[in-house]
């Protein structure tokens, strides 16, 4: 793990350096993720680098552990609450017929949407690259949103699966109770990434390391990266 945070925090050191930027920003949450993200961007820009805590209707505990490691790693923050601008979209924008699944889909997706426009605020101003929090597991079923927390310059964990980052969290010091705690994306009260998903970490980090898993869940993995596949491309342009 030792040899794997330095080759990271020396890329992540050579991806800045290429775009000419001075430093980096990124979204902390309060999960696995982007901790481990956070630390590993304090290493390689110890003066250059800012996290950023946006809460929306968030749970007190992920803003909790986000502080905790801000604190632990003398991560430097700015918490930009954006409750009131999500509750005046939502005032503004036709709601059309109720089908709350759909609502709750995209109101959850103007979120993640709201958090990167306000990173790229930063980045702009600061002249940084916006560092992506996204592992191999998330990116391979489309587990992001377009444009929104996908919507980034770097991605440092985007080879390595969950299980691979957990272990990078207990290399790098990051609290037990994150470390331990069910994924989510604190969308909505009891979301999981894995209640979404449809499929444990385990059971995803396994089939795409290995290829091994059931039928029935080889089918949904690949069904999952089927119908995302637009998200890890660049948009379609006509050939002529």
């Amino acid at each position: 793990m030792e040899e794997l945070a330095n080759r990271l925090i020396a890329w992540i050191k050579e991806q800045v350096a290429k775009a000419k930027r001075k430093g980096v920003v990124l979204g902390l949450s309060g999960g696995l993720d982007s901790s481990v993200v956070a630390v590993l961007c304090k290493i390689a820009f110890p003066d250059n680098m800012l996290a950023l805590i946006m809460p929306c209707h968030s749970s007190e505990t992920d803003l909790k552990h986000a502080q905790a490691v801000a604190e632990k790693f003398n991560i430097p923050t700015k918490i930009i609450p954006l409750d009131s601008v999500f509750d005046a979209l939502i005032d503004i924008l036709p709601n059309g017929e109720d089908h709350s699944a759909t609502k709750r889909l995209a109101e959850a997706n103007l979120i993640a949407r709201l958090r990167m426009v306000t990173l790229y605020y930063f980045a702009n101003r600061l002249g940084y690259l916006v560092v992506g929090t996204g592992n191999r597991s998330e990116i391979s079923v489309g587990y992001f949103t377009k444009y929104g927390d996908g919507g980034v310059d770097i991605a440092p964990l985007g080879r390595l699966v969950k299980g691979q980052v957990r272990e990078l969290a207990h290399h790098l010091g990051i609290p037990d109770e994150i470390i331990q705690k069910p994924p989510s994306a604190g969308l909505w009260p009891g979301q999981t990434d894995e209640g979404e998903m449809g499929i444990t970490y385990e059971e995803l980090d396994r089939y795409l390391l290995t290829g091994e898993g059931s039928e029935e869940l080889k089918k949904r993995i690949e069904g999952l990266s089927q119908a995302s596949a637009h998200k890890r491309q660049v948009p379609p342009i006509p050939p002529f």
